[in-house]
């Protein structure tokens, strides 16, 4: 297993680096403009590189019969996800038609994978908190296709600075990774495959970032993010408890600013630079920032959701207990408000 993930990885940051000259040849860079956090032309689209990593690893663990036909299906819708990014990094795709192949991978996955997983509900009984699994039937469908659709374009938002989107992917794939070992096999290999691609590209866009992820990459992350917590939630259902714990800093960051500029009756859908984490990098840095979100993620956020798996009786206490700082760093970080004009 081992060879298999220095191989993945190896693929990545040579392909990365392919990409890198492709995009400098093509001039696809990334210009600086009064939203962004970088200050020099930065090559994008690094992220082909990890789908195209992830994809040699799936055919061969597909070849080897260590998945099934249906995760080299989902692989497939994936491609479809990552392929309307790949032509926004390029040219401008109209945000309808992005919104429409988001809408309809998410579909396909729920149709493929007969609606969402059963949902842990801990509930008193006799004083104590016992577990209770609910089949959400129908109502299942809507529910996931629209955490999909949130966790695809969430990450997106969430990649604004070096390395960030790239250290939580991996973050995210070698901790679900820990919990499918003892769960099932075939899930193990997917979290492992996604980290090596994820890695190789890290390698590169670790501040200062060489090059950027763009929409090909964080689209289809964000996707298969959602999707690796939903397939986990199959196998043991507090696993959606655990992932949504793991996933707290980009889920709290991106909802908590959302909310807050619809509330404040901005206009919500336009390109913004007010998140709490892109807040911090312009005050720390981005490599501060980077180091923190691994701080919190490996000493507060991994434990809990340790904890909660050991304990489903304490689901949702334990994911409540996980977002309420980060509930506090974004209130303090400012974070959805409008940026006061200079004087």
């Amino acid at each position: 297993m081992l060879f298999y993930f220095v191989l993945v990885l190896l693929a990545s940051i040579i392909l990365t680096g392919v990409i890198r000259s492709y995009a400098l040849a093509r001039k696809v860079l990334d210009i600086p403009n009064q939203r962004s956090s970088h200050a020099a032309p930065t090559p994008r689209g690094g992220g082909l590189a990890i789908v195209l990593a992830f994809g040699f690893a799936m055919l061969l663990l597909g070849f080897r019969q260590l998945i099934d036909d249906r995760a080299l299906i989902l692989m497939g819708i994936s491609l479809c996800v990552a392929g309307i990014g790949f032509c926004d990094d390029h040219s401008h795709v109209p945000a309808r038609w992005r919104f429409l192949i988001h809408a309809l991978a998410a579909i396909s996955i729920l149709l493929l994978l007969s609606g969402f997983p059963l949902l842990l509900l801990p509930s008193p009984l006799d004083g104590l908190m016992q577990r209770g699994l609910v089949d959400l039937a129908w109502l299942g469908y809507p529910l996931g296709i629209v955490g999909l659709v949130w966790f695809l374009n969430l990450f997106n938002f969430m990649d604004g600075i070096d390395g960030i989107a790239a250290s939580e992917s991996l973050f995210m794939c070698l901790a679900l990774a820990v919990y499918a070992y003892y769960l099932d096999g075939s899930l193990f290999y997917i979290c492992i495959s996604l980290a090596a691609a994820t890695g190789g590209f890290l390698a590169w866009n670790w501040p200062r970032a060489k090059i950027f992820m763009g929409d090909v990459g964080s689209g289809f992350l964000g996707l298969w993010m959602g999707l690796l917590i939903m397939l986990a939630a199959r196998q043991a259902a507090v696993l959606l408890y655990c992932g949504l714990i793991l996933f707290g800093i980009f889920l709290v960051d991106a909802t908590y600013t959302l909310a807050v500029r619809i509330l404040s009756g901005q206009k919500w859908y336009e390109a913004h630079c007010s998140h709490a984490y892109q807040r911090a990098a312009k005050r720390f840095g981005h490599l501060r920032v980077l180091l923190a979100c691994w701080l919190i993620n490996v000493a507060w956020l991994l434990p809990l959701s340790f904890w909660v798996f050991t304990h489903p009786s304490h689901a949702l206490a334990g994911l409540l207990t996980a977002y309420l700082p980060l509930v506090y760093l974004a209130y303090r970080f400012k974070a959805g408000l409008a940026d006061r004009p200079a004087s």
